[in-house]
């Protein structure tokens, strides 16, 4: 195996190098940037981080979460839970909104998210990967767990930046674990000459399929958003 290859399929490098790339684009952001919107309706920068370190506090717990019962999900199928619900995306923006607003300033809320995301990162490498752990109600092997959470990260990293044009992307290992998932629920690589940010995007909701892309994806285009 090269060593590419062995760092994208690493799940603990996976997460790490995307909570990294996530960090750079946080750790220079100041309370101007942080009331800029973001890719996630209803969020400005500071709501979204909010809610990064909501799951980043999540991948710490879920890492020392050992489960006695035997993996109910995997690195695609835990993303199948999703389905749409207007009501509860809207009591989730408004949380995310008051949380986010009880840092008065900026700089508590991106440390607290820099040092936690930091963390998660560490008790990932130290975790083997085929240790089942528990989160959100289902048992994942910690690597399963590792690469969802890289694939959060990727998404919302590109949320984030929607409108801080000169932050760096997503990390490669990163969007390639988006990729796979997102290829996974939709049953076969996606028939369309996407980048991987593209395909994170229009997977996702983020942005509409336009006609010819509805033509090559077929039936599946009507399943799109595959996750949110």
């Amino acid at each position: 195996m090269s060593a590419e290859n062995e760092h994208v399929t690493d799940p603990a490098r996976v997460v790490r190098d995307s909570y990294q790339a996530l960090a750079a684009v946080v750790r220079p952001l100041g309370d101007e940037e942080s009331w800029l919107p973001t890719d996630c309706t209803g969020w400005a920068v500071r709501d979204l981080l909010f809610h990064l370190l909501g799951d980043a506090q999540r991948a710490l717990v879920a890492l020392h979460t050992p489960a006695a019962g035997p993996p109910d999900r995997d690195a695609v199928t835990y993303w199948r839970d999703w389905a749409p619900d207007p009501a509860g995306a809207a009591n989730g923006r408004r949380w995310s909104r008051v949380g986010a607003s009880m840092f008065l300033d900026f700089r508590q809320l991106r440390e607290l998210y820099l040092e936690t995301a930091a963390a998660a990162a560490e008790a990932a490498a130290a975790t083997p990967p085929d240790r089942p752990v528990a989160t959100q109600g289902h048992v994942l092997r910690a690597g399963d767990l590792m690469l969802t959470l890289a694939v959060e990260a990727t998404i919302h990293h590109l949320d984030l930046t929607a409108h801080l044009p000169a932050a760096p992307g997503p990390a490669p290992a990163g969007l390639t674990a988006t990729r796979a998932a997102l290829d996974g629920l939709l049953g076969r690589p996606v028939p369309v000459d996407w980048s991987d940010e593209h395909y994170a995007r229009a997977a996702t909701g983020r942005v509409p399929l336009t006609r010819d892309e509805r033509r090559a994806l077929g039936p599946d285009a009507d399943r799109i958003p595959l996750f949110a």
